[in-house]
């Protein structure tokens, strides 16, 4: 059942994970603004390119609703991001976006300095974080099995986003997904792929919150 929480324990924990995804939001940003200065870019053209990514629109998420869910528990918007199926939803996407990293894109990169600590704390900082606060401080829920299926839908937007935005732009934020160098076919064979990472990941939380509630301890 998707009903509201009131009340979440650990309230310190809550403005902690958000203070951590707003800090690697902040400081990639700058990071971003810099280099696209470097070579002679607008700001415009920073801002577009930091927007493009799943990993910087997935942290913005985390941010907003857990800052909203601590500092307006009692606001719409607030009571929305409390509600255990909804903050689940949150803390899977955030949960693939450091599967894939570590698991697809660790190895592209070298970042060094400043961009290594935005890309510690947006990749995987704050998706341990999240789930340390989900298992914490989220009441657990007898939540429907089928409930990753609905959460799919944050995913999804964001790959006919970011294909609509690259036949525009003719830029792919990832190689996974660059129609320009594979093909629509693979690309979308590569997306379902992630999918499924995401919908099996759903799932576990989905067991692990009915687990929990078959516990006497909780």
């Amino acid at each position: 059942m998707n009903t509201p929480n009131a009340h979440w324990p650990h309230p310190s924990l809550t403005r902690l994970v958000a203070l951590v995804a707003w800090f690697g939001l902040g400081l990639q940003l700058w990071l971003s603004l810099q280099l696209v200065a470097q070579q002679g870019k607008s700001a415009t053209d920073g801002l577009v390119i930091f927007m493009g990514y799943f990993t910087v629109l997935t942290n913005l998420l985390v941010a907003v609703s857990l800052s909203l869910a601590a500092g307006l528990p009692t606001s719409a918007a607030g009571r929305w991001f409390r509600r255990t199926e909804v903050a689940t939803a949150v803390t899977v996407s955030i949960t693939l976006v450091g599967l894939a990293y570590h698991v697809l894109l660790r190895h592209v990169w070298d970042p060094q300095g400043l961009q290594k600590v935005a890309d510690v704390t947006l990749h995987y900082a704050v998706p341990l974080l999240c789930v340390l606060h989900w298992w914490c401080v989220v009441p657990p829920r007898r939540m429907p099995w089928l409930a990753p299926f609905a959460w799919a839908a944050w995913p999804l937007a964001y790959l006919a986003y970011a294909l609509l935005r690259g036949h525009w732009l003719q830029s792919y934020p990832y190689p996974f997904i660059d129609v320009g160098v594979l093909g629509y076919p693979r690309t979308l064979l590569n997306a379902l792929g992630l999918l499924v990472v995401f919908l099996l990941v759903g799932a576990v939380f989905v067991a692990v919150a009915r687990w929990r509630l078959s516990t006497p301890t909780r």
